[in-house]
């Protein structure tokens, strides 16, 4: 098994997309892989359509005729995924589906990437961008799901609470 769950792009039928995402999900609990096949996704966007002088959020399909996997690849996640009706096969050769980079999945917006950080409540940290850049800080809260923080730093002689992200801020 791979070192990492990698994103995988697969063809299916054009109209199919939702279908075969429900399918894949289902097969995957059914059969208890959730370990090793961890999200299925139809990438979509918002549209605002205004008809009538009515504004109308309406979700269209990005990659019509395409679903995206985030699995470990092993034969049998790899045989899953390739024998769910609907899915015409995985993109790139047929033996060996290629997964997408690290910047395909950024430019797709298929995924935010993760910030690691190395702190704990209580240490302090200096701001490092945004309206509070060289602000000296400490940690009281950390959201890992969100990827925030919320730190007091001292302004005008005060404690003063604000809500970093992780890529504000440094350890000191």
């Amino acid at each position: 098994m791979s070192e990492k769950a990698r994103w995988y792009v697969m063809h299916t039928y054009s109209g199919h997309e939702n279908k075969v995402k429900m399918n894949i999900e289902k097969m995957v609990e059914n059969r208890g892989m959730e370990d090793i096949i961890l999200e299925v996704k139809v990438p979509t966007e918002e549209k605002i359509e205004i008809k009538n002088g009515k504004k109308k959020v309406k979700e269209s399909k990005l990659f019509p005729g395409y679903v995206l996997v985030k699995m470990f690849m092993t034969d049998e996640s790899w045989y899953l995924v390739r024998n769910t009706r609907g899915v015409t096969g995985f993109v790139g050769p047929s033996s060996k589906p290629i997964p997408l980079t690290d910047q395909e999945i950024k430019s797709m917006g298929v995924e935010e990437p993760r910030i690691e950080i190395d702190v704990k409540v209580g240490e302090s940290i200096k701001v490092i961008s945004g309206p509070f850049e060289t602000f000296i800080g400490t940690i009281d809260h950390i959201n890992l799901e969100k990827q925030t923080l919320k730190v007091r730093i001292s302004m005008f002689g005060r404690e003063t609470p604000v809500e970093l992200e992780f890529d504000q801020i440094e350890k000191i």
